[in-house]
Parts: structure tokens; C-alpha cells; sequence
């Protein structure tokens, strides 16, 4: 069987990583790790590998393939990473993504990390959230978060970051 083949792109880890990937990780041994850059290459291996009853992926949206993606792999246990999967979804894509997200936590036996610029996808009930920034992350609730805080401001009155742009 060919191996998916993707560009080789370097990721810079903390040195400290959140307590309660690693040892997580060590025990479960399904995983996936999608990013919106790689998604295109995975799909067109799955296609060329078919082994089951998954859509033809490059025949429908990015934010369509994702979620029939999720949805089709869901049923497998295991350790999910998701770099900014929002980049692919309306805000009822990123919805159905928030349900789907909430039900594999809840069948057991898997974990999510998600890397996020979306309060809705950063709501998900029960998360530890860690807050990355120039200070390196730290825990934070879902109310404090700064993507939390500017959404609500924008919403509150887009006029007032109007006047910032050229």
C-alpha cells in the first residue's frame, strides 16, 4: 500500500507541553492529525485507497469533505488533533463539528486536541483549554479567552475596527 506523502513542514513544540497529552497518548493507538494544508493530499489517498464506504471527497466542498470526514472516521476510538479546523466551515459547519466533537469525547475511549481561532469550536463542553501566547499557554476558561473577548467586541459594534483599516 502507498504511503500518503505530504510536504514536510516544521513544528515548533513547547518544551512544556499541557499535562494531559503525553501520557494519553501513550495509551490509546488510533490517532489523527488534520490540517486544512494536508487535507487535500489525505483525501486523494483515501480515494486511491478505498477500504469502506466514504464519499468521494474531492467532489464536494472543503467544509463537506471535513465533516463527512469526522463523521466516517468517528466511530474509531482514539486520540484526535485538529490544527484550526474552522478554516474549512461556515459557522453551521463549525456547529455540526462542535456536536460531532461532543459525541466522540462522550462515546469514550477517544481525545481531542484542537488548535482554534473559534469561540464556537474553543465551547466545547468539558474542555481544559490552554490559551497559547507570548507568554507561552496557560489554562483559561472559556469566558476569559482573548478570541472570546474581541469576537463578543466586534459583534458588539463592527463600526468601532472599521476606522483601523486603510
Amino acid at each position: 500500500m502507498d504511503r500518503l506523502q505530504t510536504h514536510h513542514s516544521q513544528v515548533r513544540v513547547h518544551p512544556r507541553r499541557p499535562p494531559a497529552v503525553e501520557p494519553w497518548s501513550r495509551r490509546r493507538p488510533g490517532r489523527l492529525f488534520l490540517r486544512a494544508e494536508t487535507m487535500h493530499g489525505f483525501f486523494t489517498y483515501l480515494e486511491d485507497n478505498a477500504g469502506g464506504n466514504d464519499p468521494v471527497f474531492h467532489e464536494r466542498s472543503h467544509g463537506e469533505s471535513f465533516l463527512d470526514l469526522v463523521g466516517a472516521r468517528s466511530r474509531y476510538p482514539g486520540l484526535w488533533i485538529l490544527d484550526e479546523p474552522e478554516s474549512a466551515l461556515s459557522f453551521t459547519g463549525s456547529l455540526a463539528l462542535l456536536s460531532d466533537l461532543r459525541d466522540i469525547v462522550a462515546a469514550g475511549g477517544s481525545q481531542v486536541i484542537l488548535s482554534t481561532h473559534s469561540p464556537i469550536l474553543a465551547s466545547i463542553p468539558g474542555a481544559e483549554i490552554y490559551e497559547v501566547g507570548p507568554w507561552g499557554y496557560r489554562r483559561c476558561v472559556w469566558e476569559d479567552l482573548d478570541l472570546v473577548r474581541n469576537w463578543r467586541s466586534f459583534l458588539d459594534d463592527p463600526e468601532r475596527y472599521f476606522r483601523h483599516f486603510r
